[in-house]
């Protein structure tokens, strides 16, 4: 049988007359990243020079047990190695070759710092938050300023709708005013630049830097 054209193992190969760019996003949340994923793709604008991107929640069925940061760059190196393969039989441009993303908190957890230089190791984004990705969600609405020391609770407090969400887990598209993602980037930018260099990322409390990944990943300059 001839072989397909058209098509290859990173998936559909144009969508509108273009090939598309495959992202993987490994997620720490089963619910949290998952539906603000889903929300801003529905509402984002994409830049114009940016090829067409089709998303994949990765890990959408794991365990809690496997969604440890460590755990989550692990699985998303062996697909990185996965995919950088298919993508070089497949003779793909580099401007198409798939991304791999892990999003992940500082929480509690325990080897962040081995996490986050394995995911470089790999060639693995990571878009990380501290304490948790919350902070990220409250920038939509106000500055954060004052350490959290690591309890997500004490962020989620500060979410405007918090007192009434039944699951504030969930993200509601209500819940992201519409023109909020540059406010979002530039008070996380003046957040983030509380820190110096020389702290490393697990301590720097509080921190995001999600805007990378809706940027960098999804291609989306505004929602």
């Amino acid at each position: 049988m001839a072989r397909s054209r058209g098509r290859d193992s990173l998936g559909p190969a144009t969508q509108r007359g273009r090939r598309r760019r495959i992202v993987h996003v490994f997620t720490e949340g089963k619910v949290t990243e998952p539906s603000y994923i889903e929300i801003i793709k529905e509402r984002g604008t994409y830049a114009d020079s940016a090829p067409a991107v089709e998303v994949k929640i990765a890990n959408l069925k794991a365990p809690g047990s496997q969604r440890k940061p460590l755990k989550l760059v692990e699985a998303a190196a062996r697909l990185m190695r996965e995919e950088k393969r298919a993508a070089e039989h497949g003779k793909l441009k580099k401007e198409f070759w798939p991304q791999v993303w892990c999003l992940f908190d500082r929480d509690q957890h325990e080897h962040i710092e081995t996490a986050l230089k394995e995911a470089r190791e790999a060639d693995v984004r990571v878009a990380f938050s501290h304490p948790c990705f919350e902070v990220w969600r409250v920038l939509h609405h106000k500055p954060v300023a004052g350490m959290f020391n690591g309890v997500c609770d004490q962020v989620t407090a500060r979410l405007p709708y918090a007192a009434s969400a039944e699951n504030i887990k969930i993200v509601l598209p209500e819940q992201i005013e519409r023109g909020s993602f540059e406010q979002a980037k530039r008070r996380a930018r003046q957040m983030n630049a509380a820190h110096g260099d020389h702290v490393p990322l697990s301590s720097r409390d509080p921190y995001t830097d999600v805007f990378t990944f809706v940027e960098d990943g999804l291609g989306i300059v505004s929602y």
